[in-house]
């Protein structure tokens, strides 16, 4: 080939690089040449044009049915996705789902030897072991793998590369059973987390596990329910602690002592005031991870959060009932151990209707610490030392009634203990300076920053959002007069130049300003399936990830509404809603992460949890898929970790 054919040849590529490539099984460069039109050399001196990115669109994929309950009971990818480029040319990617292990699968580990994927291990790194069939022990694996972050390191050092090092950061938020079926472990374990070393193919994009680190939490004093997570902008993996143990009944929390017993051996030994925080995870070039927690972000039921493009400002999710949209701002770029806490009151104007303008948004400022300061507090006080607090009225006026996990309580600050409240006792200490203790499970966060405009999944519209339900409090600005129990999404204004409550200016150009209804799902009666919301809109929308480049929203669904639990794409400029993927039934849609460009290619990780975990709505599909469930995913007792890549099918190969 001439010169000037290599180098048109190369030109016409170029414009590859540009797009969204999603990786493609076994398929070279040139075939998706072939595929774009580009595979006849051109005459020697052509200039060939180059096409750019324009726009992307996904093709949506029916819901599975028990017509073919094998994709009911596995997960389901037959959507696509559309590319559109700027001389009008399109190409198809028909989409798959590609895991890399299952857990309870044994994978190589960093140290050699091989190790068990999602197992769990105590406060001295050793295995912990599911006793409840006598003759059967066998070390506790999860199956719910939750957040995932996807990302490079530079200059690693693993060996057995053959195209580059790519690392995933996987935590596991429970696991469901033990494995006498009886047994219920939900946060009886310290959640594991792992950095998975990946050999990404240069020809291909496709991602192959070589190595498993299991990332020694003890130092910080065990992880508590890790569920969802996002990756920062300087490439670290925010983890998640949510549901924060009530420090005020903690005695008589059975759940606390069996997480306490697993990990330190010891019932009593555990400190709530360790847990609630935000981890966080860095990935080392030889493949293992280090930890540390921040603990002044607020103690709340963290599901993730997101920092900003300026680096400093995090939006955070609030898994609670009577929980609230809070705002960390930190005193210095890509460094969460100290900065300012806020917690946000809604104005009039709150509404379902996604065609209102929307309530305003205020911040009211909790305080200012380093994460050392609250951890040292968090070692020394005890909760009695913060504050009083009552379940019934103490006819007192010093008390001030609040709304707390869906109850009334009272409760009173003890005198100079404002620090410790705002970072150890957050919902109780944002409740009395007035924050709008108003959503429930607010879940994931994300953020479109082209548009400046923030997302947060309200899993669920219910209780302390619903007028005159015991949990609702209507100074708190959110009211709905009927539980919505398939949720929706909130679309938040972002803007600088913000001042707080008490008219101090707020250190970020990314404050939410305006919140209102971007998509809501919709209650039914139950349907010939099982289903009790829509299938063909979002339901109890948890996971949340905005892609820049496809300007798409994606939805990761945690119900018991829907029979299967979905995978959404949610074009911001178009507004087409498109079914991508389907979990197995009575699974979660976990793990969502999306990477534009990672040396080239586009990814989206996806997880699930407990498939198999039947409810009131699986009654008519439960008969026939509880045992396909059981074949595919070890008895019920595991889980996918993986990703959607492009289906090699969809590629037409010539030579």
């Amino acid at each position: 080939m001439s010169d000037q054919m290599k180098a048109g040849r190369r030109q016409a590529l170029k414009f590859l690089a540009g797009a969204p490539l999603f990786p493609l099984g076994a398929i070279s460069a040139s075939s998706l040449l072939t595929a774009c039109g580009g595979g006849t050399d051109l005459p020697a001196g052509s200039v060939v044009p180059v096409p750019t990115f324009a726009s992307a669109e996904f093709a949506p994929m029916a819901a599975p049915s028990l017509a073919n309950a094998a994709a009911m009971a596995t997960t389901t990818v037959t959507s696509a996705l559309n590319v559109k480029f700027s001389d009008n040319s399109v190409q198809t990617y028909k989409l798959a789902y590609q895991p890399f292990f299952l857990t309870g699968d044994m994978v190589p580990g960093t140290s050699g030897a091989n190790v068990l994927a999602g197992g769990y291990y105590d406060i001295n790194n050793k295995p912990i072991i599911d006793k409840t069939v006598a003759g059967k022990e066998r070390q506790f694996f999860s199956d719910s793998p939750d957040g995932t972050s996807l990302l490079s390191v530079a200059n690693p050092t693993v060996t057995g590369i053959k195209g580059k090092a790519v690392f995933a950061v996987v935590q596991f938020e429970y696991t469901t059973w033990a494995q006498d079926g009886k047994t219920d472990m939900y946060g009886a374990l310290p959640s594991p987390i792992a950095v998975l070393t990946l050999d990404q193919d240069q020809t291909t994009g496709k991602l192959s596990l070589v190595k498993y680190h299991n990332v020694d939490t003890s130092k910080v004093n065990g992880l508590w329910i890790t569920c969802g997570a996002s990756l920062s902008p300087w490439g670290t993996h925010l983890s998640s602690e949510e549901y924060e143990p009530d420090a005020f009944t903690i005695a008589s929390n059975t759940m606390f002592s069996a997480y306490s017993t697993n990990l330190y051996g010891d019932a009593t030994k555990a400190n709530p005031y360790n847990y609630g925080h935000l981890p966080e995870v860095t990935v080392n070039p030889d493949g293992t991870g280090t930890i540390k927690k921040h603990y002044c972000l607020g103690r709340i039921s963290h599901e993730l959060i997101q920092v900003m493009p300026d680096n400093r400002t995090a939006l955070m999710g609030d898994d609670a009932t009577n929980g609230a949209l809070f705002m960390f701002v930190a005193d210095k770029e890509k460094d969460l151990s100290s900065g300012s806490l806020y917690v946000a009151k809604v104005g009039a104007g709150f509404s379902l209707d996604v065609t209102a303008a929307g309530a305003p948004l205020s911040w009211i400022k909790l305080g200012s610490a380093t994460s050392a300061e609250i951890e040292a507090l968090a070692q020394t006080v005890k909760a009695t030392d913060i504050m009083d607090v009552r379940t019934s009225d103490p006819a007192d006026a010093t008390f001030t009634k609040i709304n707390f996990s869906g109850k009334v309580q009272w409760v009173r600050l003890k005198a100079g203990m404002e620090k410790a409240a705002a970072f150890l006792e957050t919902h109780r200490y944002a409740a009395l300076m007035g924050g709008s203790m108003a959503f429930t499970k607010m879940e994931g966060t994300t953020v479109n920053a082209k548009d400046k405009i923030a997302y947060s999944a309200l899993q669920n519209m219910q209780s302390s959002m619903v007028r005159g339900n015991a949990a609702w409090n209507e100074a708190h600005g959110v009211t709905i007069d009927k539980a919505l129990n398939a949720g929706g999404i909130l679309a938040h204004t972002l803007a600088g130049s913000q001042k707080d409550t008490k008219g101090a200016a707020i250190n970020s150009d990314w404050v939410p300003t305006v919140t209102k209804t971007l998509l809501i799902g919709e209650d039914i009666t139950a349907d010939a399936l099982g289903n009790t919301a829509n299938p063909d809109k979002i339901g109890a929308p948890d996971n949340l990830k905005f892609s820049e480049k496809l300007r798409t929203l994606f939805i990761g669904e945690d119900s018991s509404y829907h029979v299967n639990n979905f995978l959404w794409a949610y074009n911001v400029d178009t507004k087409l809603l498109s079914r991508v993927a389907s979990m197995p039934a009575g699974a979660e849609a976990t793990g969502l992460s999306v990477v534009d460009d990672l040396n080239g290619w586009t990814y989206i990780t996806s997880n699930f949890q407990h498939p198999g975990d039947w409810g009131s709505i699986h009654k008519v599909v439960q008969p026939t898929l509880d045992p396909l469930v059981r074949a595919n995913y070890k008895d019920r007792f595991a889980a996918a970790v993986g990703y959607l890549t492009a289906d090699i099918s969809s590629v037409k190969l010539n030579k």
